[in-house]
């Protein structure tokens, strides 16, 4: 099992949950965020060095399968980038994928792969 935890341009949300649904990943969990990575720069105004604030991102959080990782990172890439062999741009977002050690369905107290 893995966590994919994706950071994504806030106006680019609809398109990649289309994509996941599409691509049969239908579990999502989606929390608004700020920040930045490489897109920040300094501005001069008024003669003073100004760094901009925050920018809104969206961070997405997939738990899935093995089997089900790289459909779910394309899916991710397609509905950022549209082609996800094309470059994209700097601000695009990030995409983590980390170990889910355990998962278990509170309601049913299922455990493992069939929890997700």
């Amino acid at each position: 099992m893995k966590l994919i935890t994706a950071i994504i341009r806030a106006y680019q949300t609809d398109q990649v949950r289309e994509e996941l649904i599409e691509a049969g990943i239908t579990r999502v969990t989606v929390s608004r965020v700020s920040g930045h990575g490489a897109q920040v720069r300094e501005e001069i105004y008024r003669g003073q060095k100004v760094v901009p604030d925050l920018f809104p991102k969206v961070r997405l959080e997939i738990a899935v399968n093995e089997d089900f990782v790289e459909t779910t990172i394309e899916a991710i890439m397609k509905g950022v980038k549209g082609d996800p062999n094309k470059e994209g741009e700097v601000g695009d977002g990030k995409i983590f994928i980390t170990n889910l050690e355990e998962c278990i369905r509170i309601r049913t107290n299922e455990r493992g792969g069939t929890a997700i």
